[in-house]
């Protein structure tokens, strides 16, 4: 599978950072999940970044592929 560049994730992190806008990547390796998120409340915060942190939530088994 085709992962994208690890410079060009953190280019469009900076920029996304520089708009407001927060990013949380899954810990996973090999995982490509991530999600982006700005002006939400504290509790709001916390459910999206439990979400992008919890692979069990998005992977397919144990080293499976990332959902599309």
């Amino acid at each position: 599978m085709n992962q994208p560049d690890p410079l060009a994730k953190c280019v469009a992190d900076a920029l996304a950072l520089l708009i407001g806008m927060r990013t949380v990547r899954c810990p996973h390796p090999g995982c490509r999940v991530s999600v982006r998120f700005r002006h939400v409340a504290p509790d709001e915060a916390k459910r999206l970044t439990a979400l992008a942190t919890d692979h069990a939530r998005h992977g397919h088994g144990e080293g499976g592929p990332s959902p599309k």
